[in-house]
């Protein structure tokens, strides 16, 4: 079932706010943008730097994402709404979070595109941390490529020990997508591996591309 016309708006004018935000405020820009699947599912799978991480992937990923948030984030009641209005899918890590995977790979399956944090949690240092194999079982089963993507700045804007987000300067970079036939012919370690070494690579290309940022302010799309 597809999504109401008033839903589909919302999610853009939210994206274009937020969008406006990050431009100003980040001088966020992505790269290889190409690497996204233009239709059909996809799982995006990305490092954890910070709780801006989300937004950032999805203002820059020029279709619409799916956001898999934790059950507890669903207590703080405006926060609640919003991820409500976007239709985020809510994941129970004390119990067995299977509501959230079936829901998860439902909209995989209807050829959405959903974003995952195969770290588990945010970075405590802005480095990347090893990858945790919970996707593994919902890449076979939704039988989808996983698009590996990294961030470098948004731990600087708002590492986990600071209050508030401060200013910073936000890279993304996208990575090649492991397709459905090379899923099935690695096993879970070989593709927790693979995953974890393509993040790498993307997050060493997104620390070189924000460290220039710093030095030449390019300017705003």
């Amino acid at each position: 079932m597809g999504r109401s016309l008033g839903n589909r708006i919302w999610y853009s004018l939210v994206k274009s706010f937020a969008r406006l935000v990050f431009v100003t405020v980040y001088r966020i820009r992505s790269y290889g943008d190409n690497f996204v699947p233009e239709t059909g599912g996809a799982l995006v799978l990305s490092n954890h730097q910070s709780n801006l991480d989300p937004m950032a992937i999805g203002v820059v990923c020029r279709r619409r994402l799916n956001y898999v948030a934790r059950k507890t984030l669903f207590r703080f009641p405006p926060l609640r709404w919003l991820m409500n209005s976007l239709d985020a899918i809510s994941i129970d890590r004390e119990g067995s979070g299977f509501g959230g995977l079936k829901e998860t790979l439902k909209r995989l399956k209807r050829g959405e595109m959903v974003l995952l944090f195969p770290e588990g949690t945010r970075t405590a240092d802005g480095e990347v941390q090893s990858m945790k194999p919970g996707f593994c079982a919902i890449a076979r089963r939704a039988g989808v490529p996983l698009v590996p993507v990294a961030l470098d700045g948004s731990f600087q804007a708002w590492p986990r020990n600071q209050r508030f987000p401060r200013r910073s300067v936000i890279r993304v970079q996208f990575g090649e997508p492991i397709e459905p036939a090379a899923i099935q012919a690695m096993s879970d370690e070989e593709l927790l591996g693979e995953v974890e070494r393509r993040i790498r690579a993307c997050h060493e290309q997104a620390r070189r591309d924000r460290q220039q940022g710093w030095k030449h302010k390019p300017a705003d799309d």
